[in-house]
């Protein structure tokens, strides 16, 4: 009794502690104080516990935990709050037979990391024209830790990339403790590829990887739809973003999931900088190429760097990376 009571309060002081440092009330030393009273008021349960060897104190406990139950089950995701310039406006998608428009996609131009001048466009996408999706990986902490982007691509040249991220407030930054305690909500961003991966290597030094999937045009549209419905589902009920369950890639695994039927669970879908390996083991990269090359061709840092604000970014880009012509347009793959 005792030595059970004492783990499940120190098991439940590992939550609760960080819990309300991130999500109590808005002042920072407020959430702090209440952080250190619940650490110590657990380690006096604790030290009751095996003194009296009574059940008094961790009852005590108990129903002060479930209050702190109630209070964390109540809290709720939200479309009011001060958002972060990039993030302010929520995507939408009208679907009209093979055309879809887009509103409210990205095109910023972009001055230094968090710089940019905001533009918010309408923009319309003939499905039946859809001739490539790519993943791309944009390396900012380490070897397994990227952020996935999802780019398709029009036989007309065109591209656009969709990102799940958290929608951040005025002010805020990207914490992965922050994310497993609800601190953020959900965003899907559509952008164009001059800025959203652009911004990534031009302005925050970041390494991006890109690698054409081999995927059918049938899929293709599935999933190009899947996020369609993805940006109204968050437009119409706000969902927090979560590090490990709903995240830049597990929310791409759970609308692919649907459409390509037996696709494995992996733990390189949270350790999402190795997510190359994954996608070759399940034959979903161009074939006939070692890992190595896909990542060694598939590095366009420099290419975008050396593209800045062309208009023909996407293509040059592409230049090189298995799946494109010399020109950067996409070459037919065995289906």
């Amino acid at each position: 009794m005792i030595v059970a009571g004492t783990l499940l309060i120190l098991l439940s002081m590992l939550w609760v502690c960080p819990a309300l440092a991130i999500r109590a009330p808005p002042r920072e030393r407020v959430r702090q104080g209440l952080a250190a009273a619940w650490g110590g008021f657990g380690l006096v349960a604790i030290a009751l516990l095996w003194i009296t060897g009574s059940a008094l104190a961790f009852a005590a406990y108990a129903v002060a935990l479930a209050v702190v139950l109630g209070w964390w089950f109540s809290l709720r995701p939200s479309q009011d709050r001060a958002w972060a310039e990039d993030v302010a406006c929520l995507l939408r998608g009208e679907v009209h037979g093979s055309t879809v428009t887009l509103h409210n996609l990205r095109n910023f131009r972009w001055h230094g990391p968090s710089a940019s001048t905001p533009r918010w466009e309408s923009r319309d996408y003939d499905l039946d024209t859809l001739a490539s999706v790519d993943v791309a990986l944009s390396y900012w902490m380490g070897p397994a830790i990227a952020h996935t982007l999802v780019c398709f691509g029009f036989t007309n040249g065109e591209h656009l990339a969709f990102s799940i991220e958290i929608r951040k407030k005025h002010g805020e930054k990207f914490s992965a403790i922050g994310g497993l305690f609800r601190q953020f909500e959900a965003s899907l961003v559509a952008a164009d590829e001059r800025d959203i991966l652009a911004v990534r290597t031009n302005q925050r030094g970041e390494d991006v990887y890109l690698y054409r999937v081999a995927m059918p045009q049938a899929a293709m549209r599935s999933l190009f739809l899947a996020y369609v419905a993805k940006a109204d589902e968050l437009a119409h009920a706000p969902r927090f973003y979560n590090t490990f369950t709903a995240n830049c890639t597990t929310v791409v695994y759970e609308m692919v999931r649907r459409i390509i039927d037996g696709l494995p669970l992996d733990y390189r879908l949270l350790a999402s900088g190795y997510l190359p390996d994954y996608l070759l083991k399940v034959e979903g990269l161009v074939p006939g190429h070692t890992l190595d090359e896909l990542r060694a061709a598939g590095r366009i840092t420099d290419r975008a760097r050396t593209a800045g604000d062309a208009t023909d970014f996407s293509a040059r880009i592409r230049q090189g990376v298995p799946g494109y012509d010399a020109a950067g347009r996409p070459v037919p793959l065995e289906e």
